[in-house]
């Protein structure tokens, strides 16, 4: 029996995946066809069913290790010694994939498909949750300490937070003049800005 390479099997895995999200961002999911996935991996039909199913399970391969590697970033976050630190280094890092070219066009493929796959949806809203609960800690750990103004309601301004990180996705899938790379400091200087502690008056 032929021994599996562990490490052989992933590379291959996330070339296909690589191979497949380019597609998926520039024709969108219903358009692009496992032939077209094959082609661009350089592999038969009968390797990438070796690793997936079919294209619905690449789809969804593709979000499910972005979701692995967002719980590990959430986790070293959750657990900083610095927490306002640790909020704008975290809101720089789920902001910063919008800098990919095909990032931004495939996340919007993902919310129009996640109406249509409760899996999917699942998936997404898992992770937008998970998000959410780890800024507002962190939030909640930068006021008792002083660093942020104590008077916002962190599940409120996490939403606002976890918002104006979306927008920079739409804006850059939408929007042809919209450069991420030229945003991203301005989105850290709002969230600065807003978050900052109100001198005490006398």
């Amino acid at each position: 029996m032929r021994t599996v390479d562990p490490a052989k099997h992933q590379a291959r895995r996330r070339h296909i995946l690589n191979a497949a999200t380019s597609l998926f961002a520039a024709k969108g999911y219903e358009r692009t066809t496992t032939a077209e996935i094959c082609k661009a991996a350089g592999i038969s039909a009968g390797n990438l069913f070796h690793y997936f199913p079919n294209k619905r399970a690449i789809f969804l391969a593709v979000f499910e290790d972005e979701d692995l590697d967002r719980a590990e970033r959430l986790a070293q976050a959750r657990h900083a010694d610095d927490p306002l630190q640790a909020l704008m280094d975290l809101v720089d890092h789920l902001a910063a994939p919008a800098v990919e070219p095909v990032v931004p066009a495939l996340v919007m493929e993902a919310m129009v498909q996640a109406y249509r796959d409760p899996e999917l949806e699942a998936l997404l809203s898992r992770g937008n949750a998970d998000e959410h609960a780890v800024i507002a800690a962190l939030l909640t750990r930068a006021a008792a300490s002083g660093r942020i103004d104590p008077g916002l309601d962190p599940d409120s301004t996490a939403v606002w937070i976890t918002a104006l990180i979306a927008s920079v996705y739409t804006s850059a899938a939408t929007n042809p003049g919209f450069d991420p790379p030229d945003q991203l400091p301005t989105l850290r200087l709002i969230l600065a800005r807003f978050l900052e502690a109100k001198p005490q008056n006398p």
